[in-house]
């Protein structure tokens, strides 16, 4: 996860955003933005304020610095890995995301059906849910929220940081859902 913190804000330094060629990118990181940056700018205030405090002792001061700097690195990392890593909708499909660690590749001809759904999940309930008919949906929420679910024909296993987990549908955020189903659309027919 540190490498793929570090790629990001190499990939937003050279404005190398990962889109499939053809496809339109659309971003999910809206509703945390604001939290992520406060989080930056408080760090950054923090190792200052520490350095400061510890500043005539070497043996604290340098191993305070190397993490101050590393966590404020990480989380600049965070945000931009949401940044230059966006769903994207195209010729073959659909590409879920979040940030460098899920990437879901979902083609067309796996899709039944892309809906505007809006949900609130809080953070304590599971990522994986299974409904009244046996269908499992993976949540892949943004501040507690989704509001676009995509459909599987049939399920299918995917590969998670948290392990393997057999879905039929996919709950995701997307900062712009009408231009998002309106992308979708024109690709389904």
């Amino acid at each position: 996860m540190e490498v793929h913190s570090y790629q990001s804000i190499g990939r937003y330094l050279l404005r190398r955003p990962r889109v499939p060629h053809g496809s339109v990118a659309f971003s999910y990181h809206q509703p945390i933005q604001l939290l992520l940056i406060v989080l930056i700018g408080v760090s950054a205030v923090e190792l200052v304020a520490v350095d400061l405090v510890v500043h005539r002792w070497a043996s604290v001061r340098i191993p305070l610095l190397v993490i101050g700097v590393w966590g404020l690195v990480w989380m600049v990392g965070l945000l931009l890995g949401m940044l230059t890593r966006p769903h994207a909708v195209g010729p073959d499909g659909i590409r879920v995301r979040r940030g460098p660690e899920i990437d879901i590749p979902v083609a067309w001809n796996e899709i039944a059906s892309v809906s505007r759904r809006k949900r609130f999940i809080g953070d304590k309930q599971p990522k994986v849910t299974v409904d009244e008919h046996g269908q499992a949906t993976f949540h892949l929420r943004i501040g507690q929220e989704t509001n676009i679910q995509l459909t599987r024909e049939q399920p299918t296993k995917l590969r998670l940081p948290h392990g393997c987990e057999t879905v039929t549908k996919i709950a995701i955020y997307v900062d712009d859902p009408r231009a998002f189903m309106d992308e979708a659309r024109r690709h389904i027919g």
